[in-house]
């Protein structure tokens, strides 16, 4: 990305008057609260206001597409922008108006009548099939329509790194059809990522948690040959123990990973990198927010009331104790992924334990995934206490697989 291709770049040339098509992520959580729905996250909203309000701020006519989970192509209330729309004119005090489609009528009406310094947001981009499809003419008949409601003089601004990794119409596509910038969150989120993959201070310390080891194989890969140590938490530590002969009960196992796992702690002996399982794991009779549960020793995991029936729902005291000593020893800190079950209070400890240590490092910490940065809000921790809080989610991991991103790709081409 050049210098010409920045935010700063085109506020400089002048944004009064024109109109800039924005790629936000507003992929946010909802629920539902008698007949409405309500966002319970507002983390990526709030993360993406800065630079429509920057926009708007100069004199522009802004007009924000976005996506929300995965509606297939058709439209449906379930997966509305409308309650984006309601949290996003909460959180600023710009005009926000909203579309009831994406580049049909309602959405070419509001296009026209945007006055200058005002916000509209179209309705998800996934309503449209074309946004996601996999023949080129398809993607591209969507772009067009999207350029044209920017019509002559406009501009298109990618500030949604969570989607960098999709070639869709809004994100790959568009490009070719305005004139393209780089947002401050993905110029951020590439700074963030450089360092932690090319040139991080060391000790560098990698934390993964989360369910599976599937859903971070090639991340695992990739880092473990770059980090001076690597800490497993979360529901993918019942795989790594069972490959390593552990019991585990009835905790949560990928049996096709067993050789998979195995094969990382060759490689992390191989690399040099300290791969550090934990010492303890609090074992419950259920998966339950009230369910009864002891702390055993990782090799007894079968002992305590429950037997072979018990679940590992959070790693145990003893070993957040020693995660968080080898995370305030580190000076590069990367966290994706809990370490239990932290919408349970009473399987939080873990992930809360991780968290705080990462307020008092003081080394750069990047709390990365949509589960962690919610953890840090959900259990109430300061999100300026932290070094970055990314936004990217499986962008960013595929950013640390090395793979190419083509949203990135479009922005530089």
């Amino acid at each position: 990305m050049t210098a010409r291709n920045t935010l700063d770049a085109l506020l400089e040339a002048g944004v009064s008057g024109r109109t800039v098509l924005v790629r936000s992520d507003l992929n946010v959580p909802l629920k539902k609260e008698g007949e409405a729905r309500i966002v319970t996250d507002d983390g990526r909203i709030r993360a993406s206001l800065p630079v429509l309000e920057k926009l708007a701020q100069a004199g522009a006519k802004v007009i924000v597409t976005a996506h929300l989970g995965r509606p297939k192509g058709e439209p449906t209330s379930e997966f509305s922008l409308a309650p984006v729309a309601a949290r996003m004119g909460e959180l600023t005090e710009v005009t926000i108006r909203r579309a009831d489609d994406l580049v049909g009528g309602s959405a070419r009406s509001a296009a026209d009548s945007l006055g200058e310094g005002e916000i509209l947001l179209l309705e998800n981009v996934r309503f449209d099939a074309r946004e996601t499809s996999k023949e080129d003419a398809e993607r591209q008949e969507l772009a067009e329509e999207l350029a044209a409601l920017v019509g002559s003089g406009g501009a298109y601004v990618n500030d949604a790194f969570g989607a960098v990794h999709r070639k869709h119409a809004s994100v790959y596509d568009i490009a070719s059809r305005l004139p393209v910038y780089q947002g401050d969150l993905v110029a951020t989120e590439l700074k963030v990522l450089q360092r932690l993959t090319e040139s991080p201070k060391r000790p560098y310390t990698v934390v993964l948690g989360g369910s599976k080891v599937s859903d971070k194989l090639a991340v695992i890969e990739n880092l473990i040959p770059k980090a001076d140590a690597l800490l497993i938490g979360g529901g993918m530590v019942f795989t790594f123990a069972k490959a390593l002969g552990y019991d585990i009960g009835k905790s949560l196992v990928e049996e096709d990973k067993l050789e998979t796992a195995k094969g990382f702690v060759k490689l992390a002996e191989e690399s040099g990198c300290r791969l550090i399982f934990p010492t303890d794991i609090v074992m419950a009779a259920s998966f339950a927010a009230d369910a009864e549960h002891e702390v055993l020793p990782v090799g007894e995991l079968e002992t305590g009331k429950h037997g072979a029936e018990a679940l590992g729902l959070d790693i145990g005291p003893e070993s957040a104790k020693a995660f968080a000593e080898q995370i305030k020893a580190s000076k590069t800190i990367f966290w994706n992924g809990p370490m239990g079950v932290f919408e349970m209070e009473a399987f939080a400890g873990g992930t809360a334990s991780v968290a705080q240590a990462l307020t008092e490092t003081d080394g750069f910490t990047v709390v990365g995934g949509g589960d962690s940065a919610a953890a840090v809000r959900l259990l109430g921790f300061d999100e300026e206490a932290f070094g970055h809080i990314s936004t990217g989610g499986g962008a960013s991991l595929e950013y640390l697989e090395g793979k190419d991103l083509p949203g990135i790709d479009a922005l530089t081409a």
